[in-house]
């Protein structure tokens, strides 16, 4: 069956896929036949209550759990079974709720750690880093994106909280990765640091397939071309933002508490989303380059 990517083009094959996946602990049923398939190139956000199951669907896609039924496909070719650094391989990378970084090393020789694999470099002691000059562009030019070539030569141990987590997002894509999943990306980041993560995230995933659990409604409606809302194991609703945002299920199970949460924060300023938005146009009108 031929779907479409987000960009309207046809695509034959899901980058990612779900079909009737399973998982037990012991006698508890904690995923119950998820069936969900990434278009290449979308953005999708994964959404539900704490202990629907979302953290646990990351795990099961990248390989940290196995299946107990079902299978998960990248790029058409079953991954169920593969290990971790197997499916990372074949173009699947994530990042985790808490930082993982290389603390003692710069920022730039964290980023250059991560493309030396997917440019085919291997374990050299006769090879110096410093004469890797592909090597070494490529972790520039990826530096640049992520807005930290400022921060260059500092370690990776002094920078914020935010700009760890940017960084921690410039290892995960580094790799060469098509499909990265990002887990909790914005949590324990202040409003300014959200936004700016926004528009980061937006350019160095260009081109890729986005997968993200977030709990920030105003992340998930400004970055999401479709949201799956993830409840007691089961996906309730798969759709564009729109679309779930007036489904009367998943207001019911989940959507409706946060949003009238949402609409209260606004009453006293911009949510995040809107905030970008404007941040945006500023930016457009002062001739800036950044994207939205």
């Amino acid at each position: 069956m031929t779907t479409t990517t987000a960009a309207g083009k046809p695509s034959a094959t899901p980058a990612l896929e779900l079909r009737d996946v399973h998982k037990n602990f012991g006698a508890t049923h904690i995923i119950r036949g998820v069936n969900l398939a990434v278009h290449a190139g979308e953005r999708v956000a994964i959404i539900g209550p704490n202990g629907a199951g979302k953290s646990t669907l990351f795990n099961l896609i990248s390989g940290r759990f196995g299946v107990s039924s079902g299978d998960i496909r990248l790029n058409g070719s079953s991954i169920v079974g593969l290990r971790p650094f197997e499916i990372n391989r074949r173009g699947l990378s994530r990042s985790f709720q808490i930082t993982n970084i290389f603390p003692k090393l710069s920022v730039f020789e964290n980023l250059r750690c991560s493309v030396l694999w997917s440019m085919g470099y291997r374990y050299n002691f006769w090879c110096a880093l410093s004469g890797l000059g592909d090597v070494n562009q490529r972790a520039q030019d990826l530096l640049d994106r992520l807005g930290l070539s400022a921060r260059r030569d500092v370690l990776a141990m002094n920078l914020t909280y935010a700009e760890q987590r940017s960084l921690e997002v410039g290892i995960t894509i580094g790799g060469g990765a098509n499909v990265v999943l990002l887990d909790e990306p914005t949590a324990g980041m202040s409003h300014e640091e959200t936004i700016h993560f926004i528009r980061m995230i937006r350019t160095v995933t260009q081109g890729k397939t986005l997968l993200t659990v977030e709990h920030d409604m105003g992340v998930v409606f400004e970055l999401a071309d479709r949201i799956a809302v993830v409840v007691y194991g089961e996906v309730i609703a798969f759709d564009t933002p729109a679309n779930v945002k007036n489904n009367p299920r998943v207001q019911e199970a989940y959507l409706g508490a946060v949003l009238q949460a949402q609409d209260h924060d606004e009453a006293s300023g911009p949510s995040t989303a809107q905030h970008a938005a404007q941040q945006a146009a500023q930016d457009q009108a002062a001739g800036g380059h950044s994207q939205p």
